[in-house]
Parts: C-alpha cells; sequence; structure tokens
C-alpha cells in the first residue's frame, strides 16, 4: 500500500530540517514516497526500512543520498532529555520476576525452550526543539555508546523518529548473501557469561538457521562463527554469525517474512515465545526489537539492525526498550538486573540528572495505565 506519493520530494521538515535517513555510511534525504509493502524494496531506489516486532512495516524512499557528515553537523544544539527520575517502565521488578516464573512453568510443560521477556520504559519529552532533536541524541550516544549499527531515521510523515545505537545485526544482503548475527549472553565482562548464556546462544542459532533455511538455497545456511565474544561500551556478548545464499526469486518482502521477528529477541521455538510475550508484556513493542535500516534496491544491498538500544518519539514521549532471554536456567532476579544492566547506560546518556540524581526504576500504577492506553494506540 503506498501511504504517500509525490512527483518531487516531500517537504516534511522538522524545524526547517528535511526529513532524513543516517545509516550505513549515509545522509539521505528528500523522501519522494512512503509505503507498508516491502516488495517495494527490490524495484529500485535508496530506502530507509522499519519493521515492528508486531510486522507493521515503513519504507520510505529518498531522492538523494550521499556520504554521511559527523552526526554533530546535524544537531541544532545540545540535547536535553528527561529528567531521570520520569522514566517509567511497563513492568516493575516484581512483575517481571513473575514473568521469568511464568515462563519456566512453560519449559518445564514442554511448551518452549527459550523466550526474551521484554519491558518499555518511557517519559514525557522535554517541550521544545532540544527535546526533540534525533540529531542531537544520536550525537550523545556516537560520543558514550558507539555502535556498529547505528541508525537516525527521522521521517514524520512516515510516523517514524527512531535514533538507534545496536549491537546486533539483523539481517544483511549483498546480492543472494544474506548473514544474520544473533547476540545471545550478555554481562560486564567475560567473567559474568555463564554456560546459560552458551547454550542460550547456540539455541537461538539454531533458530535463524531454520529461519533462513526457508528461503535459501538447499545446503547453503552456514555458521562462519559461533559463540564469539564482542566488547561494547560497559558490556561483553557472546555473538554468532550465520549465513546463507538465497534461492532464485526471493526478495527481502520474502526474506523478512521467514525472520521477522528477529529469533535472538523472540524465542524458540517461535511460534510458542511470541504466544507467551502476547500474554505476559503488557504493552505492545513497536519499533523495539523490530528491524531498522537501509535497502539500497540499485545496487542489491542493505542491513537491518536488531532494533535493541532504540529510542524514538511517539505521543510527546520518548521510548525505550529492554529485556532478558529467559530459559529454564534464569534466575528470576539476576534476569531482572540483567534489564537494569542494559538499560542504565543508554537511558543514562539520554536523560538529564533528576533531583535524586537517579533514573526511576519503577511506574507509578496511573503512570502505567496510561502507558499501556499509549502503547496500545500505537
Amino acid at each position: 500500500m503506498r501511504l504517500r506519493a509525490t512527483g518531487g520530494p516531500v517537504a516534511a521538515r522538522v524545524r526547517g530540517r528535511e526529513s532524513y535517513l543516517l545509516a550505513g555510511g549515509r545522509l539521505a534525504t528528500g523522501v519522494v514516497e512512503v509505503h507498508d509493502d516491502l516488495r517495494v524494496l527490490d524495484r529500485g531506489g535508496f530506502w530507509g526500512v522499519v519493521v515492528d516486532f508486531e510486522g507493521r512495516t515503513r519504507c520510505v524512499r529518498f531522492r538523494h543520498v550521499r556520504p554521511a557528515p559527523d552526526v554533530t553537523a546535524l544537531a541544532a544544539g545540545p540535547w536535553r532529555g528527561p529528567a531521570r527520575t520520569d522514566w517509567a517502565t511497563s513492568m516493575d521488578a516484581a512483575a517481571y520476576i513473575a514473568g521469568v516464573h511464568a515462563i519456566r512453568s512453560e519449559i518445564a510443560a514442554g511448551e518452549v525452550y527459550q523466550v526474551n521477556l521484554c519491558r518499555l520504559l518511557s517519559a514525557p519529552t522535554v517541550p521544545g526543539p532540544a527535546g526533540t532533536d534525533l540529531a542531537a541524541l544520536a550525537t550523545v550516544l556516537a560520543a558514550g555508546n558507539p555502535a556498529p549499527y547505528s541508525v537516525v531515521l527521522d521521517a514524520p510523515e512516515a510516523g517514524v523518529r527512531i535514533v538507534g545505537a545496536s549491537p546486533e545485526l539483523f539481517l544483511s544482503r549483498e546480492g543472494d548473501l544474506v548473514r544474520s548475527g544473533p547476540i545471545k549472553g550478555t554481562g560486564r565482562t567475560v567473567a559474568d557469561l555463564r554456560d546459560k548464556d552458551v547454550a542460550e546462544n547456540v539455541m537461538i542459532v539454531d533458530l535463524v538457521r531454520n529461519d533462513l533455511g526457508r528461503v535459501a538455497r538447499p545446503g547453503s545456511v552456514t555458521v562462519p562463527a559461533l559463540c564469539a565474544v564482542e566488547r561494547h561500551p560497559g558490556l561483553v556478548h557472546l555473538v554468532s554469525t550465520v549465513q546463507a545464499t538465497l534461492a532464485p526469486g526471493v526478495g527481502w518482502a520474502e526474506l523478512l517474512a521467514a525472520t521477522c521477528p528477529p529469533g535472538s529477541v523472540s524465542g524458540a521455538p517461535k511460534s510458542s515465545a511470541l504466544r507467551i510475550i502476547r500474554e505476559l508484556e503488557p504493552v505492545a513493542r513497536g519499533h523495539y526489537c523490530g528491524g531498522i535500516g537501509w535497502v539500497d534496491a540499485d545496487s542489491g544491498r542493505g542491513w537491518l539492525s536488531v532494533g535493541i538500544r532504540t529510542f524514538w518519539l511517539a505521543d510527546e514521549r520518548i521510548w525505550f526498550g529492554t529485556g532478558a532471554g529467559i530459559t529454564w536456567g534464569s534466575d528470576p532476579e539476576a534476569e531482572w538486573r540483567e534489564t537494569e544492566l542494559k538499560a542504565h547506560r543508554l537511558l543514562a546518556l539520554a536523560s538529564s540528572p533528576g533531583r535524586d540524581g537517579r533514573t526511576g526504576p519503577s511506574m507509578p500504577p496511573r503512570e502505567a495505565a496510561r502507558s499501556r492506553r499509549i502503547a496500545a494506540a500505537r
């Protein structure tokens, strides 16, 4: 479905600036059209792409593409985030721990092997340009949390205003060669990684192999790297690489239909994990844990990150998600602490200090109800 198309660039501007995509070493401007049909990604042009965890899609074609400047050149001024105490969560510690126990019961019943349990955090945006300038936020993230799959997609006419600092590759494509880089296993240091993390990584690698196998040439799915340690600011991860050669006639639409949502942020078996996620998580994830990136349809290249370590603006709020993979070997309190660990650095960068200098850990009941209404309406 074409959402908007014109004979020339769409002149949607935010504070005098055209909509833009900054990713993959390129800056794209001049929105020509917006679609929700992934088949357009194989017909030509340079596109920004967002696929939500729940499957909603936005493809934004840009007219002008050039080498990316430093993101600081795009920022109108310094970033002003919400106070640290303004952040609220869709699941507090008690609710999250109860969710882990529920998942372990599902595992004991043989319904599932692993489920990624997530929560959304949000806060009111600071009024004025300084609180909504995504290039300014991206500048802060680039300095304090550089990431291999950083992206800014600021296109209000497409309903997407996203800045991501993801360390995880969902899919990359060069012609018919496709790769995925699932992350499972997180700690402050290598010594924090457990046998449970290795087992979880191997489990998700098998899921990704199966997903890619649905659209790959027979026998072409391989695992060039298994459980490699990657170091990121304040964290270490276990990362594997899965690659395949696509079967003839497979385009982006077919590839994403076979692989969405990403296996590393859903669970195994995926169908059972998604059912449990719908039952336990009180709000839809939206952009969190989806796929975000770019496609150059003229050259047959592109990548989508897994939408983690990602902020987005909607409903006069700034949103962020965090989660952990739950297995039979999970300790509920430790899994809650892992969600805190993953969020701590990014929230600190995106926030202004509150009166007590802390990030609020939980959501008051009235604010929780409001957050559920907002998320349900997105």
